[in-house]
């Protein structure tokens, strides 16, 4: 659809997780609590969005929608670890300066998205990781919630089914949950945010790619912004998020073929996942080599698309 000359241009893309999300296999209520946990976030961004705001004020608040959300793996709801904790992970970027921010290891967040901003916005730093993110938190006077907001019983029993069964393939049920949100605002910029609890059963304090800027979260006005989801040992060996930029910017693809071309390279290295990509001219879309991802996309002149299955 072609938007008449005058009118502002904005595009919104969200997912909360690829994985092995199948017809019939997905119960009926997780079918259910992803659309509606999808819908609601995409509409809290078309909201910022549709009246001019910037696109980092997006991206946050999405995230922040699903990070509430317990049927995501993000904030509310995220795995635990071998250990029966619950770590944080999460990332932000301004595509108009490159800033960027992000934590690790928060343990006492409630929104660890808000804390990723936090470090762009009020610190010298990037990176902040485990007590001290916390700490920063709480100097900063960002909302913190006890252990048990977090938890969820069908988490713990997640946990419980990988213990009982140590030699199982680490990631056998295959679900990456998760989130992340990149946009363009009616001034042009991009901006990307990504969030998650990490992968269940995961030890010695292990780091996905969520965090780190150029695997899992990148944002460029020059070409796009990216938020990765899925087998994150596999996105950051191939800095998934920088490179589909780099294609687009330096190599001249559209962000479709960028896309598809490093989940080419995901999927010959083994790796499982997918991205949501919004370019800087508005177009926006994702890629995936999963049966499914949660995804969800609005535009200036389009309404929300929300989809799950890989036939959709």
């Amino acid at each position: 659809m072609t938007a008449a000359a005058d009118t502002p241009r904005w595009t919104i893309v969200i997912h909360g997780g690829s994985g092995s999300m199948r017809r019939g296999v997905l119960s009926d209520a997780d079918d259910a609590g992803g659309r509606a946990g999808l819908k609601a976030a995409i509409d809290a961004a078309t909201a910022i969005l549709s009246a001019g705001g910037p696109a980092l004020d997006a991206v946050e608040t999405a995230i922040r929608v699903l990070e509430d959300d317990p049927h995501f793996n993000a904030g509310r709801g995220s795995v635990f670890t071998a250990e029966g904790r619950i770590e944080c992970d999460a990332a932000i970027m301004a595509g108009a300066t490159l800033a960027a921010g992000a934590v690790a290891g928060v343990r006492a967040t409630r929104n660890p998205i808000t804390l990723a901003r936090a470090v762009m916005e009020r610190s010298s730093h990037v990176f902040l990781a485990g007590a001290g993110a916390d700490g920063f938190a709480r100097a900063q006077d960002i909302e913190s919630a006890p252990p048990e907001w977090f938890e969820t019983a069908e988490r713990r029993r997640q946990l419980d089914e990988i213990l009982a069964d140590p030699d199982a393939p680490f990631d056998s049920a295959m679900k990456y949950g998760t989130v992340g949100a990149v946009a363009l605002d009616t001034r042009g910029h991009v901006a990307a945010a990504t969030s998650t609890g990490g992968l269940t059963g995961k030890k010695w304090g292990r780091v996905g790619d969520s965090p780190l800027i150029g695997a899992g979260t990148y944002a460029d006005d020059r070409a796009c912004a990216v938020s990765c989801t899925g087998a994150g040992e596999y996105f950051i060996r191939l800095g998934v998020a920088h490179e589909i930029t780099a294609r687009v910017r330096l190599a001249g693809e559209t962000i479709e073929d960028a896309a598809d071309g490093m989940i080419a390279e995901l999927t010959e290295m083994g790796g499982k996942g997918g991205v949501i990509v919004v370019s800087a001219d508005g177009s926006g879309g994702w890629a995936f080599n999963t049966p499914g991802m949660y995804r969800a996309m609005a535009t200036h002149d389009a309404p929300p698309e929300i989809a799950i299955y890989g036939d959709e």
